[in-house]
């Protein structure tokens, strides 16, 4: 089997299912020559066959979970299983088997009918479900789970109560694990996906672009309109070019039907630096070649804070791997930080030592 070109039946000798279908020759054999070896002790016998029977049915149902476990690797390959908890399932199966052969052999031992036993099974109830809680709300969970399309392997799953931020490796009857992105496997007990609240990123590597949503903070005392000279510099920025001049034709067109004194800036419609830079912004990441144009792409001004006025980037990326994705945002930022000096803008952050080092020194100075 292990030189064959199949892969599955090296799982039979991976299981020892041979070894364990050994096992049934020689109980077989006892079994049939029970009678004439112990013909002389009718009082031995019956126990011997007993005992045969339930070695018979325990070898035979060993067997039939290597068989299963068999058929769970299989199915496990095949495409359409490949994101279904078929470990849940099959592990069900198995409980299941374990109790038909534990009343299988204690019918034969004790010489009663299985029904007997089911009857017993049946007062045990509620002890049955205080011993296998979890595994009742795990098969619950999972069966939701799997109709519900909930959690597939592979999908990544971010559950802050349990510190859970990776991707789901494995799910079965009782618990889900997780392997976070610092390679720490965290286990999660199943049915918590449907008690709990949980964030499924999914939707995010189905549709094939990932969000940026991070703001810059400009320092409020940059801001200021944009006068003739700035205007002319600002003019010559290729990305806005076509922008500055058809806003400053239509400012102009508004201030003149109102009679309005230009000479003074304050008056009248004026562009500002902040605004300008805000559309430039906007253009640059509708000409980025790594930016959805499909997907909501915007630039907004958020309410002023301690930190200065935020002014948030919203889009997507193209790609949805981590590695590529932290590089895109990067790269825009890096630009964004670069470029701000050119609309006479200061992008803000706290004061460090070297600030209060400066300031000393101009007033030693003064």
């Amino acid at each position: 089997m292990k030189k064959s070109s199949f892969t599955w039946d090296d799982l039979f000798a991976d299981t020892r299912a041979f070894n364990k279908l050994a096992h049934i020759a020689p109980a077989v054999i006892v079994r049939l020559m029970a009678p004439a070896i112990f013909s002389d002790f009718e009082q031995i016998l019956p126990f011997v066959i007993r005992l045969t029977d339930a070695y018979l049915i325990i070898v035979s149902m060993a067997v039939f979970f290597s068989i299963l476990k068999v058929g769970e690797y299989t199915l496990s390959q095949h495409p359409a299983f490949k994101d279904k908890p078929l470990t849940s399932y099959f592990q069900l199966i198995r409980i299941l088997l374990y109790v038909v052969t534990i009343i299988l052999v204690l019918s034969v031992i004790l010489g009663k009918s299985p029904i007997y036993f089911l009857s017993a099974f049946g007062a045990m109830t509620a002890i049955l479900l205080l011993v296998f809680k979890d595994t009742i709300l795990g098969l619950v969970a999972s069966v939701q789970m799997s109709s519900n399309d909930m959690v597939r392997v592979g999908d990544w799953v971010e559950m802050p109560k349990f510190n859970a931020d990776g991707d789901v490796i494995d799910i079965n009857l009782n618990t889900v694990k997780v392997q976070n992105w610092d390679k720490t496997i965290t286990t999660i007990p199943t049915y918590y996906f449907i008690t709990d609240s949980f964030k499924n990123w999914r939707g995010m590597q189905q549709s094939g672009g990932r969000r940026i949503k991070r703001a810059i903070f400009i320092d409020a005392h940059s801001v200021k309109l944009v006068d003739a000279e700035m205007r002319e510099k600002l003019k010559k920025i290729q990305l806005i070019s076509n922008y500055v001049k058809n806003r400053q034709k239509e400012i102009e067109e508004f201030n003149t039907q109102h009679n309005i004194d230009t000479s003074v800036l304050i008056n009248g419609r004026q562009l500002t630096n902040l605004g300008v830079f805000r559309k430039y912004i906007e253009s640059y990441l509708k000409s980025h070649p790594k930016i959805r144009q499909d997907m909501t792409l915007m630039v907004r001004q958020l309410a002023s804070e301690n930190k200065g006025i935020p002014m948030e980037i919203y889009c997507f990326t193209k790609t949805t791997a981590w590695v590529e994705y932290e590089s895109i945002q990067s790269d825009i930022f890096d630009h964004l930080y670069s470029t701000a000096t050119f609309f006479d803008i200061e992008i803000f952050q706290e004061p460090g030592g070297k600030d209060f080092s400066i300031a000393f020194d101009r007033n030693n100075v003064t």
